[in-house]
């Protein structure tokens, strides 16, 4: 029996934007199943990372869904951050299944993983000036177009969750601490 290719995914992923969803479906391109981590589960309410753990995995698991990408094919990880760094890595492995390799363009990332002797793919970028969820948040509180950059079930979801309204009491509170 021949062994499943498994690769690994790291993001945050404040909303799952169709970068994302793009890098996705190269990773998939090229391994029989992908671990998708979501960053900072421990993370929300804040303007950096609105949205809980739980939202980010259900808009994952929709965008899956919408594109009809066999969820047998993927494993949904949450992962609370490492308070050091050299830890991390050793922290992905007792979360996730087994791994063979990992993908992402984050320098940090990439070192740590390289470090403990990981094979690294790089993730072409799918036009990283507009797919950006800093850029999606930013035109979030912003009042401007949105909704383009993510895929339609991830927008109802935001909408649902009143995600441009909690970003922008988040962003109110914030000055107020100031």
């Amino acid at each position: 029996m021949t062994k499943k290719k498994c690769a690994l995914f790291i993001g945050r992923f404040q909303p799952p934007h169709k970068g994302h969803l793009e890098a996705i479906k190269k990773i998939l391109g090229a391994n029989d199943e992908i671990v998708i981590v979501v960053g900072s589960a421990q993370s929300s309410h804040s303007l950096d990372n609105p949205f809980t753990a739980g939202e980010r995995i259900l808009m994952l698991r929709s965008v899956l869904k919408e594109e009809r990408i066999d969820p047998a094919r993927c494993y949904v990880i949450p992962l609370p951050d490492a308070e050091m760094h050299a830890v991390w890595v050793a922290k992905v492995i007792a979360y996730c299944p087994p791994f063979d390799i990992i993908y992402s363009n984050e320098p940090l990332t990439r070192r740590l993983f390289e470090e403990m002797g990981f094979t690294l793919g790089s993730i072409p970028l799918f036009h990283r000036e507009i797919y950006d969820a800093t850029e999606i948040r930013r035109r979030m509180l912003a009042d401007e177009e949105w909704q383009s950059l993510l895929s339609s079930c991830v927008v109802s979801l935001v909408e649902e969750l009143d995600g441009v309204g909690r970003l922008k009491a988040l962003s109110r509170s914030d000055k107020k601490g100031d």
